[in-house]
C-alpha cells in the first residue's frame, strides 16, 4: 500500500507524460490543490499546462508531494458519501525558499501564467522585501519573490505574463498589481515600467470549502483506494471560479471545468466575500463563543444562524439583483455549511480577523449607514470578533500588536481602538463605537452562558 500504487494508478488513468510547466503557482496548500489544480486537470487542454507549485512559509507539503511525483488524491465529501480522484496537474512541488528555481521558471518563455494563493495578509507585507532586494539579498515574501522573478523575465526578454490572484480580496488583481508595483518601483523604476507594459493582473472570485486534512483522511485513502497518499485533499463537491482579465500568452481552457470569464467581476467578488466569507467569520467567532468547533455545528445553533441570516439580509441590499441569483446562492450556502461530513474548523477561519473583517463586514456596515440604517448585523460581525479576541489574545493576526494594545483597555475605549485597526474613520463615529460595544457585551455573555440573541 505504498505511494507506488498512487503512481501506477495515475499512469493507468492518464496514460500520458507529465505536462510541461506553463503555470507557476505561489502558495502550495490544500485550497490551491482543490481549486486551481483541479480546474487545470479538467481543462480540455490539460496536457499542455503543467503547474510548478511553490510552498509558502513551510516546505513540508513540497517534500511530500515531490516524493509522490506531484500526485495527490482529491476526496469530494458530501452527506451522500465520498468520491476519489487522483490529480496530476502539479508536475513540480517546490520549497518556496528555492528562489533559484522560481526565478528560472518565471523567466522561462513557455511560462504564461502565475497564480497566487498567499492569504489575504501577505499582500501587505511585500514591501518588507524592498531593502533585501536593494541589498542583493534573497526576498522572503511571496510578492518580493515574484518581483525578483519578473526582473529575471525582463532580463531574459521572455515576453508578457498573466498574474492571477486567487485570494479572498476584493479586486484582488489590482491589489496584487499595487503590491508588485510598489516593490518594483523602489527596486528598479525601469522594471516597474516593464511590468506595467507587459504583466496583466487578473482578478478572480474563488469558492470551494477545503478544510485541513486529518490523519483519518490519510487512513481512509489507504482503506478505500489501496495505496498510501501522505498529502490528500478533502473538499466539498461545490466549486466556483470567476475570472476577469487578459492572458497575453494564453491559458488553460478552464471553462471546460466550469470556470466563468466576465468583464465586471466586482458583483461576484462581493457576493462571495460578503455572503460566504462574511458568514464564515460570524460563525467562527459566534460559534466558538457558544461552544462549537465546526461550521456545521455553529450553523445548527439557531442563535448563530439568525446572526448569519440577518447579515445576509443587510448585504443583499447592496448586491445587484438578477444575474447573481442571491436567493439561490443563500440556499446553496446553507446546504454547503450544513454538510456535517466536512469538518471545517472554526478556529482555522478565525485567524487573521483584522484583515478579513475589513473586506467582509466594513463595506456592508458603511453602505448600511450611508443609507440611514444602523448596520447592526454587520456591526455584530465586528462585535463577535471583539468578544472572541478578548478571550483569545494570542490568535494569529497581522495586527497582533495593535490588538494586544487594545486589549489593555476596556469598554468603549477598547472597541474604538480595535475599530481603529479596521477603519479609523468609523472609529471616530461615536454611534458605531457604542453599537459595537453594546453588541460585544452581549456576546461576551454568550461565552459565560448567560447571553441571548442580539
Amino acid at each position: 500500500m505504498s505511494v507506488d500504487g498512487l503512481r501506477r494508478l495515475n499512469r493507468e488513468v492518464k496514460a500520458v507524460e507529465k505536462a510541461p510547466v506553463r503555470i507557476v503557482h505561489l502558495g502550495l496548500g490544500a485550497f490551491h490543490r482543490s481549486h486551481q489544480a483541479w480546474y487545470t486537470q479538467h481543462a480540455g487542454d490539460a496536457g499542455d499546462w503543467g503547474i510548478a507549485s511553490f510552498t509558502g512559509r513551510r516546505p513540508d507539503v513540497a517534500k511530500v508531494l515531490a516524493e509522490q511525483d506531484g500526485l495527490f488524491t482529491l476526496v469530494e465529501r458530501s452527506d451522500a458519501g465520498d468520491s476519489f480522484e487522483v490529480v496530476g496537474s502539479v508536475v513540480e512541488a517546490i520549497d518556496g525558499a528555492n528562489i533559484e528555481r522560481l526565478v528560472e521558471l518565471v523567466s522561462a518563455p513557455q511560462t504564461a501564467v502565475l497564480t497566487l494563493t498567499i492569504t489575504e495578509a501577505a499582500y501587505a507585507h511585500g514591501a518588507d522585501d524592498l531593502p533585501r532586494l536593494v541589498a542583493g539579498e534573497q526576498p522572503t515574501t511571496p510578492l518580493g519573490r515574484l518581483v525578483l522573478g519578473l526582473a529575471a523575465r525582463r532580463e531574459a526578454d521572455a515576453g508578457p505574463l498573466a498574474v492571477v490572484s486567487c485570494d479572498n480580496l476584493s479586486d484582488n488583481g489590482n491589489v496584487a498589481r499595487a503590491g508588485v508595483a510598489e516593490i518594483a518601483l523602489g527596486f528598479d523604476p525601469g522594471l516597474a515600467a516593464w511590468i506595467d507594459n507587459n504583466v496583466s493582473f487578473v482578478s478572480t472570485s474563488v469558492d470551494r470549502i477545503t478544510p485541513r486534512t486529518t490523519a483519518d483522511d490519510v487512513a481512509l485513502i489507504g482503506e478505500q483506494c489501496g495505496y498510501r497518499d501522505e498529502a490528500p485533499v478533502v473538499t466539498e463537491p461545490f466549486r466556483n471560479w470567476v475570472l476577469s482579465g487578459h492572458f497575453p500568452l494564453g491559458r488553460p481552457r478552464w471553462e471546460d471545468a466550469g470556470a466563468v470569464f466576465v468583464d465586471d467581476i466586482e458583483p461576484y467578488e462581493n457576493r462571495k466575500l460578503w455572503l460566504l466569507n462574511g458568514a464564515h467569520s460570524i460563525l467562527a467567532y459566534a460559534g466558538q463563543l457558544r461552544g462549537h468547533t465546526t461550521v456545521a455545528q455553529a450553523l445548527g445553533d439557531a442563535v448563530c444562524r439568525q446572526a448569519v441570516e440577518e447579515f445576509w439580509d443587510e448585504a443583499a441590499r447592496h448586491l445587484p439583483r438578477g444575474e447573481l441569483h442571491i436567493p439561490e446562492y443563500r440556499t446553496a450556502l446553507l446546504e454547503r455549511f450544513g454538510n456535517s461530513r466536512i469538518a471545517h474548523h472554526l478556529a482555522q477561519i478565525a485567524m487573521d480577523g483584522s484583515t478579513k473583517l475589513r473586506m467582509r463586514a466594513l463595506p456592508v456596515l458603511r453602505a448600511e449607514r450611508a443609507a440611514g440604517r444602523s448596520g447592526t448585523a454587520a456591526a455584530r460581525m465586528i462585535a463577535v470578533w471583539s468578544a472572541y479576541i478578548a478571550l483569545n489574545p494570542g490568535l494569529q493576526d497581522p495586527r497582533a500588536s495593535g490588538i494586544a494594545a487594545a486589549n489593555e483597555l476596556s469598554g468603549g475605549a477598547r472597541v474604538a481602538a480595535l475599530l481603529g485597526l479596521l477603519d479609523p474613520d468609523l472609529a471616530d463615529e461615536p454611534g458605531v463605537v457604542e453599537l459595537i460595544q453594546e453588541l460585544t457585551s452581549v456576546w461576551a455573555a454568550h461565552h459565560a452562558g448567560t447571553g441571548t440573541a442580539a
